[in-house]
């Protein structure tokens, strides 16, 4: 199943792709202003051209698993994600992937390698539940 995560930002949203099993995430170009109707057609552009079958969006909690008022947009945006297309939108944790995302390296904006690591963390989830 192709998922495509998705590391929100109103400014930038950072895309990465799983492959069609499903193992590997790779980072695509961020979409500039999400929220926005040219934004949220970019994403759908993607989703159908991408044959994404669902979409996961980073939940940005604090380190002690609570949430604020970006949590609460990026639950709005999601919402209009779900909306808008025809696949399942999930939240998933998104805690430190953008300080992995500095770390490591790649020709990828930053964006879209925090959304890598959101992607494999969600990946490894799914393949193990109840971990």
């Amino acid at each position: 199943m192709r998922v495509l995560a998705l590391d929100y930002g109103s400014a930038r949203c950072g895309c990465a792709l799983s492959d069609p099993s499903g193992t590997l995430a790779t980072p695509l170009r961020a979409v500039e202003r999400p929220a926005t109707r040219a934004g949220l057609a970019r994403i759908a552009t993607l989703v159908r051209e991408r044959e994404v079958e669902r979409i996961v969006v980073g939940l940005p909690l604090t380190l002690r698993g609570e949430e604020g008022s970006q949590a609460t947009e990026t639950r709005d945006f999601a919402a209009r994600l779900a909306e808008a297309l025809d696949v399942p939108v999930e939240l998933h944790d998104q805690r430190l992937t953008t300080p992995q995302a500095r770390a490591g390296h790649g020709a990828a904006d930053l964006d879209s390698r925090a959304a890598a690591h959101l992607l494999d963390a969600y990946l490894a989830a799914v393949a193990r539940p109840g971990r």
